[in-house]
């Protein structure tokens, strides 16, 4: 799930006929990650057709339903990072996925599971062969990851007939371009649906805008206090939403105090626009973010509990954040962050970034540890 790209944010407007493919496109996609979501398969559509099934939720219909449209056995797909723990041994860490040949009684739901998820205790295995990965091996795992489980997928070629075949069945397909395409698309998609007036605690002149594209459940918030579109450059933080930091105020991150010390900076300043994204743990979701935690307390930072659940270390999309602001009015900004890595992705999205306003928090005692992986390996600028 690319973190920004290079396409403009604006483009030209889109006539109804290609405004309808589009929106129907994002919906095959919803409706193909809600399903995987389910333990339902699903018939992923390319040059080489595959049937993929999450083996997070692999049960014994969806793997009765995998049979009955795959044209051979299935192969388990995961990240290099996670291949390599099952094997106990290293895998090429540059390819998009390693395709694993599972032993009859690995095709299981519990099993599935313990291969898919590093937190439970591990199978001793006698060492799966490799097998050659499919071409659509990517979108099968970003399908995965769309539906927000870990990106580990039971995939087998499609019979000829499997595409009629699911659609006798109810089942869903879906093109793999349309997976690919999606980051981008349904970022570029999003559109206001509502904005009501929120006074909050320290800056009474504050509202709530709500953003989501056609079809989907995920919604993003803007808080915009005053009037930032009059500014010249008014402060943007763009923040990803932390449950756990953000509401519980957990100590194991800076979330909490960084989202409400940037409300505090714009209510001062009079104007001020703040992105609540929907995306949870650098985008991996909560309950993945509580995988990672249980990683991290085994002894992984951030970054390699990320990795290890076979994730990329940063999963975020910032068109998102851009297109949100372009729907503001608020494209020449003044960025809180102490990531560089943010402030080149929204200049590369079409905002003009025209300086950074540090945003640093002290250590607690709890995510000492935590901060220097920022620095130390994200690159965040925290002195």
């Amino acid at each position: 799930m690319p973190r920004h790209d290079q396409l403009p944010v604006s483009e030209p407007a889109a006539g109804p006929l290609q405004r309808d493919a589009a929106t129907e496109r994002l919906r095959g996609v919803h409706r193909a990650a809600a399903e995987v979501r389910r333990g339902i398969p699903v018939v992923l559509e390319g040059a080489e057709p595959l049937v993929v099934l999450a083996a997070e939720a692999a049960g014994t219909r969806g793997l009765a339903e995998l049979a009955a449209l795959a044209a051979g056995p299935p192969v388990l797909l995961l990240a290099p990072v996670r291949a390599a723990a099952v094997l106990h041994r290293p895998v090429e860490q540059g390819a998009p996925a390693v395709a694993l040949r599972l032993a009859a009684e690995l095709l299981a739901a519990e099993p599935l599971r313990a291969l898919a998820d590093p937190t439970i205790e591990q199978l001793l295995l006698d060492e799966p062969e490799q097998a050659p990965v499919p071409a659509l091996a990517p979108a099968a795992l970003l399908l995965a990851k769309l539906a927000r489980l870990l990106p580990a997928m039971l995939a087998a070629p499609a019979a000829p007939a499997a595409p009629a075949e699911a659609g006798r069945l109810g089942l869903s397909s879906v093109g793999a371009d349309e997976v690919l395409a999606y980051p981008v698309a349904a970022a570029a998609g999003l559109r206001q649906v509502a904005s009501a007036r929120v006074p909050l605690e320290g800056a009474a002149d504050s509202r709530v805008v709500a953003f989501r594209t056609e079809g989907s459940a995920i919604e993003h918030l803007a808080i915009v206090v005053g009037r930032p579109e009059k500014a010249d450059a008014p402060l943007v933080r763009v923040h990803s939403e932390c449950f756990t930091g953000d509401l519980l105020g957990s100590l194991r991150c800076d979330c909490g105090p960084q989202l409400r010390g940037a409300i505090a900076r714009m209510a001062a300043e009079g104007a001020g626009v703040l992105l609540y994204l929907a995306q949870e743990g650098r985008n991996i979701g909560l309950v993945n973010k509580l995988r990672a935690y249980t990683l991290q307390d085994r002894g992984l930072d951030t970054l390699d509990a990320n990795r290890a659940l076979g994730w990329d270390a940063d999963e975020r999309n910032f068109l998102i954040a851009a297109t949100m602001l372009e729907a503001l009015g608020v494209t020449r900004i003044r960025l809180l962050t102490n990531n560089p890595d943010k402030i080149a992705a929204l200049t590369a999205c079409g905002i003009e970034v025209v300086g950074r306003e540090a945003h640093a928090f002290a250590p607690n005692g709890v995510n000492d540890q935590y901060l220097a992986t920022k620095a130390e390996r994200f690159g965040h600028l925290l002195d």
